[in-house]
């Protein structure tokens, strides 16, 4: 197979002008090019009145040396790679005799997933432990908060089968490195289990809640077929460690696990399964991390700006962006998770707290796009003891969101509201009273208010003068977007995990043999896809353990620490 990467052509091309252009592109007769597949389809927008559809192509031809050698110059057209998922290791008939002791994956989000489902597929039967309840009873308990205030701290958007990006956007996209092409075998596995087949080939690839819980059942369903168990309502509150070794878990209802090999896939709020690691002595540190508010705008102001007359063209969808500012205070004020025609959702997991994050269903109809607008913080930012100038507690992020939630809980009346302002009063210092055009799409409900009231703040005072400053500045970018009524609603604090549960080039914990920190709690991904990719790799360092595999079998990276972008 050949491919062909940055194939341009105008947004209402006709259908047979892409197989033109690949002949033209490739200098070949029309009988000499026997089939081409999408691989990729973007879109350049810089353009409004002129945007042009990106396409990458895999392509079978006659005498493929031939047509290579004549484009040997060219970086557009070479041998397409190959993306198919390899493992080297795989459980023999009699391992479960010879091995009685079964791994262990903590968490069933999309790391503890895609771990689970690897090992599975390895034929070494994971036992899956996951504190809240299966997807749709999830559901359930999510919807109580949302319509009656009512929290069910074990169940809720952070807990429960398909982890906190189960109520989210549903981002299948990420800038990890990815020399393996793990994304590809995520993306496969859930076009198996019923995502459309269109997430293989749109650039910015999503699903959205409603189509992510069909498909978490089916992919539990797999993992059960293999042999795996994946239990819900069972809180890990112990670690059994010997002699440097974990040796087990113990969970909530006094039960005992004993396991040798131990995935901690743990979200980024599973703070009480952090403070027990950090008392078992667990090596972990503080990591940056970002708080703000959430954002919303009217989904066609955002549309116009992007793609100009063109807003609306179903192969565009609903547009989004990405945008960063450097404020004067020394601060960086960017967007995160952006959620076209979606909603802000209740996100907390403690009672007596508000917590806010985005989410959008598969069609993206709703009204308002919203984003987080946060601003990056640093472990000195959030030191508790401000007199000493030793190492932070790795525990002080939490401490300090949990500050700024339970403010937000107060500023919204202490009912599950949140706190909420127009951006003109915003901009302007003064309180909000009523909001205007736009509407605020939070459940329960928002309560108007003065997100930066001098001595009562929701945030520190460096984040509101920073995020102040930094709305007019994105107006410079998205016409509209500093508009008076558009609303911020209080307060975006889990942007990620404010710890790194730390591993060595093994994937294992700096100090506790067979323990694998893994995914978005333990600090080494940010989304679904990352997380995914993440549970892949870190599942292919147990086979390899469990298996007596060297590090090279299977292919993979020992140790790679993968950067990635937020959800």
């Amino acid at each position: 197979m050949l491919r062909i990467t940055e194939l341009r052509l105008p947004l209402n091309h006709p259908e047979p002008a892409l197989r033109h252009s690949v002949l033209e592109r490739l200098g070949i007769a029309d009988a000499a090019l026997r089939g081409f597949t999408l691989f990729r389809r973007g879109y350049d927008a810089r353009r409004k009145s002129d945007i042009v559809l990106v396409y990458t192509l895999d392509c079978e031809v006659d005498d493929e040396a031939a047509v290579l050698a004549r484009h040997a110059g060219d970086p557009h057209v070479r041998a397409a790679p190959d993306t198919r998922y390899r493992f080297a290791g795989h459980a023999p008939a009699d391992f479960a005799a010879r091995q009685p002791l079964r791994p262990i994956v903590v968490g069933f989000g999309p790391c503890g997933l895609f771990a689970a489902l690897i090992l599975a597929q390895m034929g070494l039967r994971p036992i899956v432990l996951e504190r809240g309840k299966a997807v749709r009873e999830r559901t359930k308990d999510t919807w109580g908060l949302w319509r009656r205030r009512e929290l069910n701290p074990e169940s809720n958007v952070q807990f429960g089968e398909g982890g906190a990006g189960t109520f989210s956007d549903g981002k299948l996209w990420s800038q990890i490195t990815d020399p393996r092409h793990l994304t590809r075998k995520v993306l496969n596995e859930f076009v198996k289990a019923g995502a459309p087949d269109e997430i293989l080939y749109v650039s910015k690839p999503h699903i959205g809640t409603f189509r992510l819980v069909g498909m978490i059942e089916k992919m539990r369903a797999e993992i059960e077929s293999l042999g795996g168990e994946v239990r819900f309502k069972q809180r890990v509150t112990d670690l059994r460690i010997e002699a440097g070794q974990v040796r087990g878990v113990a969970l909530a209802d006094g039960t005992q696990i004993d396991a040798d090999h131990v995935v901690l896939a743990l979200g980024h709020s599973a703070r009480d399964t952090f403070a027990m690691l950090h008392e078992r002595g667990v090596f972990m540190e503080p990591k940056p991390f970002s708080v703000g508010f959430r954002v919303e705008h009217p989904q066609s102001l955002i549309d116009r700006a992007r793609f100009g007359p063109n807003a609306g063209h179903p192969l565009l969808g609903a547009a989004d962006y990405k945008l960063v500012h450097h404020a004067k205070n020394g601060r960086s004020v960017y967007s995160f998770c952006m959620c076209p025609g979606g909603t802000v959702v209740a996100a907390t997991s403690e009672p007596g707290r508000v917590v806010t994050n985005g989410m959008s269903q598969y069609s993206r109809n709703e009204r308002n796009a919203n984003a987080g607008i946060v601003v990056g913080i640093s472990a000195q930012d959030y030191r508790q003891d401000s007199r000493s100038d030793g190492p932070v507690n790795p525990l002080d992020g939490i401490a300090f969101q949990r500050a700024l939630e339970s403010r937000a809980y107060e500023l919204g009346g202490e009912n599950y509201d949140a706190p909420g302002q127009r951006v003109g009063d915003f901009i302007a210092r003064r309180a909000s009273s009523a909001f205007g055009s736009v509407l605020p799409s939070y459940t329960p409900g928002v309560r108007p208010t003065d997100l930066g009231e001098r001595g009562r703040e929701s945030l520190p005072v460096y984040a509101i003068e920073a995020i102040r400053e930094a709305l007019p500045a994105f107006e410079r970018q998205i016409k509209g977007f500093s508009m008076p009524d558009a609303v911020l609603t209080g307060v975006e604090t889990r942007t990620s995990s404010p710890l790194r549960i730390t591993r060595g080039r093994d994937w294992q914990s700096l100090n506790v043999k067979g323990l694998y920190p893994a995914g978005e709690g333990a600090g080494y991904a940010g989304g679904i896809m990352s997380a995914g990719v993440d549970g892949i790799e870190v599942a292919e360092a147990v086979g390899r353990s469990m298996l007596g595999l060297s590090p090279a079998d299977g292919g993979a990276a020992a140790g790679r620490r993968p950067t990635f972008t937020g959800a």
